[in-house]
């Protein structure tokens, strides 16, 4: 359901993605911004390089889900959810189980600033660790995106490691569910 913003924008929801997003998906892939935030190849012309989006949208299951955020009804970003000791593509190496890790971008640029991020992530959080198994949250944000450091810092996540995933050079952050719980 949607929820209320504190701050009076309205009210913003995650939504599971559909098959009728895929156009949406391709157009944020291409957008400067979010090629920004996921890849530090200058020659890049897509953020998520090896996405073909009808195929991630339709293939979607528990352990692997993508949602959009609409704010009043507008979609504004999304976010991708998995389980990483699960997922087909192994991206996060050998996890132990009963994480998640999570991905979020902001595909509409005048949507940037406003602290709606911030709001994805703890609705997204909150998803998360409603599983009761769930006992921490992975995020890699490239080690160049010092912004988005102190973005999940302010969230409560910590950094625990710097790795390489692929060509891309990421700080990897963890959040608790504990810490998580004290902050709520």
């Amino acid at each position: 359901p949607p929820t209320p913003s504190p701050h009076g924008e309205g009210a913003l929801a995650l939504r599971a993605a559909t098959l009728a997003d895929v156009a949406l998906f391709e157009r944020w892939d291409s957008a400067p911004h979010v090629i920004a935030a996921t890849t530090d190849d200058a020659s890049a012309t897509k953020a998520f390089q090896d996405a073909d989006w009808r195929l991630e949208l339709a293939e979607q299951t528990p352990i692997s889900m993508y949602f959009v955020a609409e704010l009043e009804g507008r979609p504004i970003g999304a976010m991708q959810i998995i389980d990483p000791a699960l997922e087909r593509t192994h991206y996060w190496g050998v996890c132990e189980p009963n994480l998640r890790a999570l991905d979020i971008w902001i595909g509409e640029p005048d949507c940037l600033g406003k602290g709606y991020g911030t709001w994805m992530m703890q609705l997204a959080i909150a998803r998360c660790f409603a599983a009761p198994e769930v006992t921490a949250i992975l995020i890699d944000p490239l080690h160049s995106n010092t912004r988005a450091h102190r973005f999940y810092e302010r969230l409560g996540f910590r950094f625990i490691d710097r790795r390489a995933f692929g060509p891309d050079d990421c700080f990897v952050f963890r959040l608790q569910r504990d810490v998580w719980s004290a902050r709520s």
